[in-house]
């Protein structure tokens, strides 16, 4: 079978929706033609109304999609890119406002919905409201004059992250008897990450946007820019020095005894509100919610705070309802502090961190769980001098997220399993996602040491079609397998994921037998590793500094 080139595949796929405005145009003439003039302006119109939708559209991935979109929007001609995304994105919030509606109807109305599939429909919806709050926010973005690359890479961030909601919806009826559900929202929810997929596509196409990633400043005392000066205070302070806000501990000698409950007791604002968590064990699922901006976590050191739960699959939980701690008020800052999940390898998906908070920071805390560990959701974050422990895909998700410094444990798994580090969740090769590890230790736990040999590790696998996974001047210890990286399903996703190893080290480093994937790459070029720094990849120099967390902006520390 011969196959169109992709441009030709473009105009062909808008041949009959070009030729239906045509004939629409014969059909319905004006009722007057008093000069050659008022007979021309019409096609003149549609003239310019189809050359501004072809050019705009060129390059989607869904083209029919953005043309139809497109072509309802009156006064197109008149329009900046803008505007005409602004558009598309009303558009978009309403298929989502209507998918949330499918969504209460189809709770409602099957009678038969276990109790997996309940809280799966009610992630849905508390996705679906995220995803307006995102959208909001671009069509808020849109209707600046910014063209700087910061600004465009916040857009960016708010498309990919409203995306990803909707897969995540999808992926709570991915197991078990779930099809008859996952069917009548799919149709739904695929319409809505299609408009979003050509939004980003659009987006590159405003005139004069700087897209530059090396235009975000520099790294501030360590770590990245965009952390105010008074938050890099808070996080290299002693402790006993901090004035903290509210006070948990658990022998009463604080404000409160839980941690849930001096979240709540916080208020809803934008100003940074430090809560200290004194040593103990705190056996409690704690959420920080959208509401709760700038929240700080402060704990007295690593095993000694402890915030512990066991949710998990097997148990009939969601994987995005399993966490341990799930932060999703953006700013969010924790240190000094361990969150496990104690559900067991048996259990499967147990996630013991969710973070869903842009722009947020973890510094010398450490996540213990086996399989999916720490769920990097969306949005931009960031992780220092962090341990975290599992066995399958246990940093996983669709963040722009960099760990720097930190120590990655394989746990021993169940018998008959396998090791794998990462599961990369980029659905869209236009979303600016991924996850960068960079100067980490990969390594085996005190568990897995006296039997590595009879388990297979793996640096990762491709969750999603575009997985992006890169492992950048790290130590890679003899656990790792010389293929390196693990297929997810035969050949899915091996032409379209994005994995990369630069300047590794240790006697797992070895590259001579890696896999030959088209996606895989060992990069060689310095220019190429630097777009996945905190500098690049986070454009951390604008928004760490303040967090007082120290950390380097490009490739290494000097």
């Amino acid at each position: 079978m011969y196959i169109l080139p992709r441009r030709a595949k473009f105009v062909s796929s808008l041949l009959p929706i070009t030729a239906l405005l045509l004939l629409l145009f014969f059909t319905f003439k004006p009722l007057k033609h008093d000069s050659k003039t008022s007979q021309n302006k019409p096609l003149l119109h549609i003239s310019k109304h189809l050359q501004l939708t072809h050019s705009t559209c060129e390059g989607t991935l869904y083209p029919e999609l953005c043309f139809s979109t497109l072509s309802s929007i009156p006064n197109l001609s008149q329009k900046s890119i803008p505007q005409i995304i602004s558009s598309v994105v009303d558009n978009t919030v309403r298929l989502v406002k209507s998918s949330a509606v499918n969504c209460t109807r189809i709770r409602q109305r099957l009678r038969k919905l276990d109790q997996l599939q309940k809280r799966a429909l009610d992630d849905c919806l508390e996705l679906f409201d995220y995803t307006v709050y995102d959208l909001n926010a671009t069509l808020s973005d849109l209707s600046t004059t910014s063209t700087s690359a910061k600004h465009y890479n916040d857009l960016q961030t708010l498309f990919s992250a409203a995306m990803t909601n909707q897969y995540t919806c999808l992926d709570g009826f991915a197991h078990g008897d779930h099809e008859k559900v996952r069917k009548l929202l799919m149709k739904g929810l695929n319409k809505i990450t299609h408009s979003l997929s050509n939004s980003l596509v659009m987006l590159k196409k405003i005139p004069n946007l700087n897209k530059s990633e090396s235009e975000y400043g520099k790294m501030v005392g360590g770590f990245p820019g965009w952390m105010s000066r008074k938050d890099r205070h808070l996080l290299q302070t002693p402790v006993e020095a901090i004035k903290f806000d509210l006070v948990v501990a658990k022998d009463g000698s604080g404000n409160f005894t839980t941690i849930t409950d001096a979240v709540n007791a916080a208020p809803n604002s934008t100003k940074r509100f430090v809560i200290h968590i004194k040593a103990g064990g705190y056996f409690e699922n704690v959420e920080v919610v959208k509401k709760k901006q700038m929240i700080m976590f402060v704990g007295d050191g690593l095993g000694k705070t402890v915030i512990k739960a066991s949710r998990n699959a097997v148990d009939g939980w969601t994987t995005y309802q399993s966490a341990t701690l799930a932060v999703v008020g953006d700013g969010f800052i924790a240190r000094d502090l361990t969150v496990e999940n104690a559900a067991g390898p048996y259990k499967h998906q147990a996630v013991a961190l969710r973070s869903t908070a842009d722009q947020s920071a973890f510094y010398r805390c450490s996540f213990v769980g086996y399989q999916d560990t720490l769920y990097v959701h969306t949005y931009r974050q960031f992780y220092k001098d962090c341990d975290i422990y599992g066995t399958i895909d246990f940093i996983f998700g669709n963040a722009a997220a960099v760990l720097q410094n930190c120590n990655l444990y394989a746990r021993r798994p169940n018998p008959n399993q396998q090791n794998i580090f990462t599961a990369q969740g980029r659905e869209d090769c236009n979303q600016n996602t991924g996850i960068s590890i960079i100067s980490c230790k990969v390594a085996a736990a005190a568990d897995l040491l006296p039997v590595k040999s009879q388990f297979k590790t793996y640096l990762g696998r491709p969750w999603k079609n575009c997985s992006r996974t890169v492992f950048i001047n790290s130590q890679l210890d003899d656990l790792v397998d010389p293929k390196g990286w693990l297929e997810w399903n035969g050949t899915f996703a091996l032409d379209t994921l994005y994995y990369g190893e630069y300047m590794n080290r240790g006697p797992g480093s070895n590259t001579s037998n890696r896999v030959t994937w088209p996606g895989y790459r060992v990069i060689n070029s310095s220019a190429e590793a630097s777009q996945f720094t905190v500098a690049n990849f986070l454009q951390g120099d604008q928004w760490l500094p303040s967090y007082k967390i120290p950390y380097f902006s490009g490739l290494s520390k000097q």
